[in-house]
């Protein structure tokens, strides 16, 4: 029972970890999946077996060389001198998502809670400061609230879709894309999500060190991750073209399915604002107070000080700019972790 407990907070922690904002709101789905027509359900499946695979690879990888922080996976994989430059690049992209996070975070206080953009900021550094004060067992137990709470709300909108004429398009949808773009796809996806994720899941598997606990986690979080996606596309899909207009696709469908669904929505997408914030947080946290020797609460504070300075600069601006050169870097992180 007790080895159970660890795979479910390893495997909870892991779909919370990949399970950010741009998944919740659609946006990631549409992109990388569905806009390629009944082939999204194929590619879902193999980013699913990528993901328990190579998820469980890192984090054994982790176990085995008892990583204090990403900076010592890295090293390990890339060498001395190269693995310190790809750290410290980390560590930029690190606090430049941390900003893009606190930014959607200011965004939802304004536009759905009618509380002016700084003030959404300051409470949700406030929070972040409380939660990652209290180390990585806090920032266990919040993915273990909120990754259920999103797999219910998948599962609410899975039975919503099945009632619709549409539910069946996602076996049927054609499109234009060259079947390279689309099989391309779950390896940019994959390879994002997981170079991202090692900021939490490197320390995970460090003080988790049970061999069994950890590929049972990476097999559930794989399992889980892999469901939500399909279901994120059978409901985009039933929903297609139209969808495409909406930055948030699937806030989208929850505003036609009444003004409760609405408000679990965007609950969630804060919620997963958050963890992609404090994991990024975190990482970030773990690596420079081994670096300055700093005390832990002056480094948080630093972290979160200059993840606001960034915040003010946008939502899309940030997205736009940094997304696409960390997608590259990470594709080129992943070769490295298949071949170990």
């Amino acid at each position: 029972m007790r080895n159970l407990g660890k795979m479910l907070q390893i495997g909870l922690t892991f779909m919370g970890t990949v399970v950010g904002a741009g998944f919740a709101s659609g946006q990631e789905i549409l992109q990388f999946f569905t806009r390629f027509g009944f082939i999204g359900a194929f590619t879902i499946l193999l980013v699913t077996v990528i993901f328990i695979w190579l998820g469980a690879k890192m984090m054994l990888l982790a176990a085995e060389i008892n990583a204090v922080s990403y900076e010592d996976l890295n090293r390990n994989l890339f060498g001395e001198r190269l693995g310190q430059l790809v750290s410290i690049f980390m560590m930029i992209v690190l606090l430049g998502v941390s900003g893009v996070m606190l930014a959607g975070a200011g965004s939802i206080f304004l536009e759905h809670l009618n509380i002016s953009y700084q003030t959404g900021l300051l409470l949700t550094l406030c929070a972040c400061f409380f939660i990652l004060r209290k180390g990585l067992q806090a920032i266990l137990t919040v993915n273990s609230i909120v990754a259920p709470i999103m797999l219910l709300f998948t599962i609410i909108m899975l039975f919503k879709t099945l009632e619709t004429p549409s539910s069946g398009r996602w076996l049927e949808l054609v499109n234009d894309y060259s079947p390279w773009a689309a099989w391309t796809s779950p390896f940019l996806y994959t390879a994002y999500n997981l170079s991202l994720g090692q900021a939490v899941l490197v320390p995970v598997g460090a003080k988790i060190k049970n061999r069994s606990a950890i590929i049972g986690g990476a097999w559930i979080g794989g399992i889980g991750i892999g469901f939500m996606l399909l279901v994120g596309h059978i409901t985009l899909s039933a929903n297609m073209p139209g969808i495409t207009q909406y930055a948030i696709p699937m806030g989208g469908i929850a505003k036609q399915l009444g003004q409760g669904v609405q408000w679990i929505f965007i609950f969630l997408i804060f919620s997963e604002i958050f963890t992609s914030l404090i994991a990024n947080a975190y990482g970030l946290t773990a690596l420079l107070q081994r670096r300055l020797k700093w005390r832990q609460d002056l480094v948080i504070f630093s972290v979160l000080f200059l993840s606001f300075l960034l915040s003010q600069f946008g939502f899309g601006t940030l997205l736009s700019t940094l997304y696409p050169i960390f997608g590259l870097i990470s594709l080129g992180w992943m070769a490295l972790i298949l071949r170990r």
